[in-house]
This record gives C-alpha cells, sequence and structure tokens, in this order.
C-alpha cells in the first residue's frame, strides 16, 4: 500500500520507556524502578485534583463541555487575558499541530533550534514542510535571525523556552527584540511548557503570555499541566493567542478534543498553588545535587531552568550504554542519541530517587 510521500522520511516519536516494559525485560520488582525519564512531577498531583476526578467520576459516559468554559475563564483569570484568547489541547503537542497545520505546507518552512522538542519536527513533515534548523545545539537568536532572512518562506518560528531536551533558556528581553525583526505573517510560536520553573529561577526569563500577544500579534504562548502541575496523564495543554490567530487554529480542532475528567483535573489543579510551589522548590533544591556531583566528577552540564538536568559526554563516554547500565539497575533516564547528543537528561525526582540515581551513576561512571 502506498502512502503520502512525506511520511517516508519521518521518525516516530519514542517516549520515555514505560515501567512495565522494564519489568518485563528485565525481571525487576515495579516497586524497584524509578522513572526519572519523562519529566513527570515525581510528587504525582494535587490532591484537589484526585478529589475531583473522583468526585466527577460518574460523567465519564458524557462528551466533555466542548466550549470548555469552566477551565478557559480560570485560564484567562490567571493570565488576564480573554476565553477567546484560548485554546485548549490534548497536550499541548497537540496545539503545536494547529498552528503547524495553519501555517505550514510544502511552500512555508518550519525553524527551530537544532536540538529541540521531537514533534516540531514530526508534525511539520507531516504536512511536507521542509524544517530549517540552526548549527547550535542550543537556542542561538543570531543563527535564528540569520536563518530567517536567508531562508525567506518561514512559516512558523519554533522557541522552545525553557528548551526541551537540553534545559536552556532566553531572557525575555532577548526574545522581544527578536521577534520585533519578524515579519508580521511569521507565525512565532513561543512554548513555554517548563516557564513555571524558569520564571522562578530568574525572573528575567519569564515571558508573559499577555504581554507577549499584545506586543506581537503574530505570537502564540503555548502551556501545559503535564510538568508542574502533575497531569501528564490527563493530556491537557493550550495556546493563548490573538483572536485572528484563534479564529485559524479552531478551525482545526477537533470536537471534544479534551476529556471530561481532564478539564475537571486542570480545573482543580489551578486551584492549589501551594502544590506547584512546593513542586519547583523541591526541584532546585534537588537539582544543586546534581549540578555539585557533576563538577565533583568533572562532568558537563547544561545550566537548566526546567525541572531536569542534561549531562553531555566526550567520547570516552557513550550516553547510550550508560542509560542501558542504569535500565538494569531499574533506573529509567533519557538517552539523547536519538538528537545527536551524546548526553542524557534526567528528571529531578524526589530525594529518595535522586539520592539513589547519583549513586548508580557514580558507579557506572
Amino acid at each position: 500500500m502506498k502512502f503520502n510521500k512525506q511520511l517516508e522520511n519521518i521518525k516516530v516519536y519514542e517516549g520515555g520507556k514505560p515501567i512495565e516494559l522494564v519489568v518485563e525485560e528485565f525481571g525487576i520488582d515495579a516497586k524497584d524502578i524509578i522513572k526519572l525519564a519523562s519529566n513527570e512531577n515525581p510528587f504525582g498531583t494535587s490532591e484537589k485534583v484526585v478529589k475531583a476526578i473522583q468526585e466527577n467520576a460518574h460523567l465519564v459516559h458524557m462528551y466533555p463541555d466542548d466550549s470548555m468554559s469552566e477551565i478557559k475563564e480560570a485560564l484567562a483569570d490567571k493570565f488576564q487575558v480573554q476565553t477567546s484568547n484560548i485554546i485548549m489541547g490534548s497536550g499541548s503537542d497537540e496545539v503545536i499541530a494547529f498552528a503547524i497545520n495553519a501555517k505550514a505546507n510544502k511552500y512555508k518552512k518550519v525553524l527551530t533550534a537544532r536540538t529541540t522538542f521531537a514533534m516540531y519536527d514530526i508534525y511539520s513533515r507531516q504536512v511536507g514542510a521542509k524544517v530549517i534548523k540552526t548549527p547550535s545545539h542550543q537556542h542561538n537568536l543570531d543563527e535564528f535571525l540569520h536563518l530567517y532572512k536567508k531562508e525567506k518562506d518561514i512559516g512558523v518560528i519554533f522557541l522552545c523556552l525553557p528548551n526541551n531536551p537540553l534545559g536552556e533558556c532566553l531572557k525575555k528581553e532577548d526574545v522581544f527584540n527578536f521577534i520585533k525583526k519578524i515579519d508580521d505573517n511569521t507565525l512565532v510560536v513561543v512554548d513555554g511548557a517548563y516557564q513555571d520553573f524558569a520564571m522562578v529561577k530568574n525572573p528575567q526569563m519569564k515571558i508573559d503570555p499577555k504581554e507577549l500577544i499584545e506586543t506581537f500579534p503574530n505570537t502564540l504562548y503555548l502551556g501545559t499541566f503535564s510538568k508542574s502541575y502533575g497531569l501528564g496523564g490527563m493530556r491537557v495543554g493550550y495556546g493563548i493567542a490573538s483572536e485572528e490567530i484563534m479564529t485559524a487554529l479552531y478551525k482545526m480542532r477537533p470536537p471534544f478534543n479534551v476529556t471530561t475528567l481532564s478539564l475537571k483535573a486542570a480545573k482543580a489543579a489551578l486551584e492549589d498553588e501551594a502544590f506547584v510551589a512546593k513542586t519547583i522548590e523541591n526541584n532546585f533544591s534537588e537539582m544543586k545535587k546534581y549540578e555539585d556531583f557533576a563538577k565533583a566528577n568533572k562532568i558537563d552540564f547544561i545550566d537548566s531552568y526546567t525541572n531536569f538536568i542534561t549531562f553531555t559526554f566526550d567520547s570516552k563516554r557513550n550516553s547510550k550504554n550508560i542509560a542501558q547500565i542504569l535500565l538494569k539497575k531499574g533506573i529509567i533516564i533519557r538517552d539523547l542519541t536519538s538528537y545527536g547528543v551524546n548526553g542524557i537528561r534526567v528528571t529531578i525526582g524526589t530525594p529518595e530517587q535522586n539520592s539513589r540515581f547519583l549513586e548508580a551513576f557514580k558507579e557506572v561512571l
């Protein structure tokens, strides 16, 4: 059977290895496995979320409220925007797909950093768009601007701030100065999946969605409930943009694309900012252990503004081998070989999980 030609060169996205497969492959008891591969919240989610799911479980036979008014009003209040500026997605991944379908095709290219969230590339190739990547792995705005002027026909620019899977971030001032130089007909997507963490570590990195879209009508801000709110399994994301952009994105949105329980969970999550604050406080206090370990063992790492840290190795060490040895010890982390990086990405876990990882990592080294 023949399929669309543009599918031939698309690599399937690989998520972090699930605990069930590690149990099956290595015969390790599930309770002895720690997963530090997918940047999930190590504390689970808020008790308010659990209660909301339990209280609304009887509604699972009904379609969700397709207006999604409750969660959109809550987000509008949080960011001081209008509900008409918000679109909900099954994870922010889905909103990425909406944006690419609206602005990219075989005539319109997509510009990204060399190493960044894989779905920008995958969704772009699905519509036949050419993906232009910077020479540097991390975000370099001079390189972005050079390629933007050189290539022409750039339909979408993705800025992942902070960047997944590397962890670096850019100052808001630098980002705004860059967007000023971009044509109004180019969609600039600021992916803020990890902004909750970045703004706490350094307020200069904070990108306020309201200020962004009011200053630059050609921008789209992305957010998610999968990280600090601990709703990775519920798949809830959102986009914030001008009403003109929203009119186009809504034409891409399928009906009932976010489930009833997911909407209830997200609304409850927004009501427990204390849980988010605890998560972020633990994240950066524990991350210092990783940084100190790296310095003591002469390992390079990228200064992270997220809930993970990336270690990079010289040619004497192989990230794929390191990840595999750790896997046999019941520790799941993310090998970055598929990104062209000899390194590993490790989610910051609970104090107990982090201690176990660092002890095992030292043995492997």
